[in-house]
């Protein structure tokens, strides 16, 4: 662990993930006072990127659990393995074993499937605990999100037919959430909280340099303005960090120095993910912020 803010914030930036000090405040509580962090923002800002760079910078598992509409605890937390439990049953008729005897073979931990929860509760290491991270908890039916209010709160799982399991060490949790809706306040009072929105720009260069080293100095300056005024139109989805990421990786493929509308046109769908959104990139408009870019770029 780290015993400073900006140790932890150094050690973010050789990763390669930039962040704002506070941002690295909230990463350093949560590991200080073991509360989860709970992270709100717009998709592709970086949320999900934390728990994999906390992961790597603490050499520890990094384990997912993805949230989704329908997501019950069979799929989050443990589900039996009822194909073996049918087929050792079996077995154990023909060696003539008795009930008591079957029940406690078939319920044990042989047959036990483990889901993401399940795993960051019994992680027994003893050096530092896994990261558990719960993406896009927006996604999840309220009854999930019931169910992670008492486990956030005593870190045990309940198995009927085995007992509770308690972690030993709870797990370093991340929540995520693209705020497609509203996560009630009992769960958000059990996180630190932290909103994490676009870049600016100076902070968005930063990270398009360190992510893409190769790329052009002008060119990067250029993507990164363009981007930001991008940001400023009424789209129907606006473009995230991971769009700049992706869309600097194309114009390098691409062998491109600087903007141009030909290439702008031809690479939009890297950057935009709604036709509507497309068609208003007309001509006159991309061209207009081709000459925006530009000129920011020569003042950075």
């Amino acid at each position: 662990m780290y015993n400073s803010v900006d140790e932890l914030q150094k050690a973010l930036v050789e990763q390669d993930y930039i962040a704002e000090r506070g941002l690295a405040v909230s990463i350093f509580l949560s590991l200080k006072t073991g509360k989860p962090l709970f992270l709100e923002g717009d998709a592709g800002v970086g949320k999900t990127e934390i728990a994999k760079v906390l992961s790597s910078i603490l050499e520890t598992d990094l384990i997912r659990m993805q949230c989704y509409e329908g997501l019950d605890i069979n799929t989050a937390v443990y589900e039996w393995n009822y194909a073996g439990q049918i087929l050792h049953m079996r077995l154990m008729e023909n060696d003539g074993l008795g009930r008591s005897e079957m029940e406690h073979e078939l319920f044990s931990d042989r047959f036990l499937l483990k889901r993401p929860l399940l795993q960051a509760i019994e992680a027994t290491d003893d050096g530092i605990p896994p990261v558990l991270l719960i993406d896009e908890l927006d996604r999840s039916d309220e009854e999930f999100e019931a169910f992670l209010l008492e486990l956030l709160s005593d870190f045990q799982i309940s198995i009927p037919e085995l007992g509770t399991v308690k972690a030993q060490v709870p797990p370093i949790v991340i929540l995520t959430s693209n705020r497609t809706r509203e996560i009630h306040d009992a769960l958000k009072r059990r996180c630190l909280y932290y909103w994490i929105d676009y870049p600016h720009f100076r902070k968005e260069l930063q990270i398009v340099e360190r992510k893409a080293p190769d790329v052009e100095p002008m060119l990067a300056k250029q993507i990164t303005a363009f981007i930001q005024d991008m940001r400023s139109m009424e789209l129907f989805k606006r473009p995230g960090v991971a769009e700049t990421l992706d869309w600097t990786a194309a114009l390098i493929a691409l062998d491109m120095n600087e903007l141009s509308l030909e290439t702008v046109q031809d690479t939009l769908g890297v950057i935009l993910k709604y036709q509507d959104d497309v068609e208003m990139m007309d001509a006159e408009t991309i061209q207009n912020m081709i000459e925006r870019a530009k000129v920011e770029a020569q003042r950075a």
